[in-house]
């Protein structure tokens, strides 16, 4: 198989205080994951509580930033509803400053209207969503492009910049922005346009590799080489030593073992390196593994010593 990373994914809105997260990311770091990821998102999803509440997606890296040292930091996905973009532009650039060029923007049009009713955010139509994230992905990489004492003026659908100062820039030129997704005519476009790496989260190694092939086209009608464009999956991870430390972490996240096999890397080690392998097979140069579990630090550091060395 050719070489794979795994990076660590979170879902912080099902419960986790900056220190669980803060725990996860130093022990991923020290494990020798890729990145710690997160969600962009303000309300938990299914029964859970949520408890403590949700952190902010963007004030939580800004801390990482300072509090880890070598691992990359990114967000899957930040949602263009949730933020204008030239502030965006600035925050972003910021905690890129603060961790000494270790960020990565996932930025999507946003779903999740439940989210956007209980905290206030307009959650315009999915025609309107997707051309505020276009906007969006122009503005964003326009103003860290744009030489420093020159200005970016853009005027799109949703979106107009005029006159900016563009600053500040971060330390990354380019900063890696990652475009993902299910659509077959827009999102590909988009990625092809201004994506460095382009992710299928949860699908299935079929789908996937129908997608990848989708963004491919596109990259190469926009002159392109997908060459350029990196590859990645996101898949929950639920693996145990034997088949009784996969049913004991699939009960603390209340899955079914057979279920999580179906639709995840997950089993016994050698089960979690066939089902990458497969993913490999499909064209994913790195894999994020959605840990649902944040206090089990236990999980990650046997994914490290058993599936990490063999990728």
């Amino acid at each position: 198989m050719s070489a794979m990373e795994l990076r660590i994914f979170t879902e912080p809105q099902q419960g986790a205080t900056y220190d669980d997260l803060l725990a996860v990311a130093r022990t991923a770091e020290t494990e020798g994951y890729g990145a710690f990821f997160r969600s962009d998102h303000y309300l938990a999803m299914g029964d859970g509580s949520g408890l403590p509440g949700p952190t902010d997606a963007w004030t939580t890296l800004a801390g990482l930033a300072r509090d880890t040292t070598t691992i990359r930091l990114g967000t899957l996905v930040t949602s263009a509803t949730f933020r204008h973009p030239g502030p965006l532009a600035v925050t972003v650039a910021g905690v890129d400053q603060m961790s000494g060029g270790r960020v990565e923007l996932g930025l999507g049009a946003g779903w999740f209207e439940a989210e956007h009713r209980a905290y206030g955010i307009p959650f315009p139509a999915t025609g309107e969503r997707f051309d505020r994230l276009t906007d969006q992905l122009a503005i964003l990489t326009g103003m860290w492009a744009t030489p420093v004492g020159e200005t970016f003026s853009y005027a799109g659908r949703a979106h107009e910049v005029v006159d900016s100062p563009a600053l500040p820039k971060p330390v990354q030129q380019p900063l890696p922005v990652i475009v993902g997704g299910r659509g077959k005519k827009r999102t590909p476009a988009l990625a092809a346009a201004y994506a460095t790496e382009f992710n299928l989260p949860f699908g299935d190694v079929g789908a996937t590799a129908e997608q990848f092939a989708r963004v491919r086209a596109a990259c190469e009608d926009a002159g392109r080489d997908p060459a350029t464009m990196s590859w990645s999956a996101a898949q929950v991870l639920c693996v145990g030593a034997d088949d009784a430390e996969v049913g004991r972490r699939a009960a603390a996240i209340g899955r079914e073992p057979a279920e999580l096999r179906e639709n995840g890397v997950a089993g016994t080690p050698a089960e979690a390196l066939e089902r990458l392998a497969r993913f490999a097979e499909a064209g994913c140069d790195r894999v994020y593994l959605q840990v649902l579990d944040p206090a089990d630090l236990d999980h990650l550091r046997l994914v490290a010593a058993e599936v990490m060395p063999h990728l």
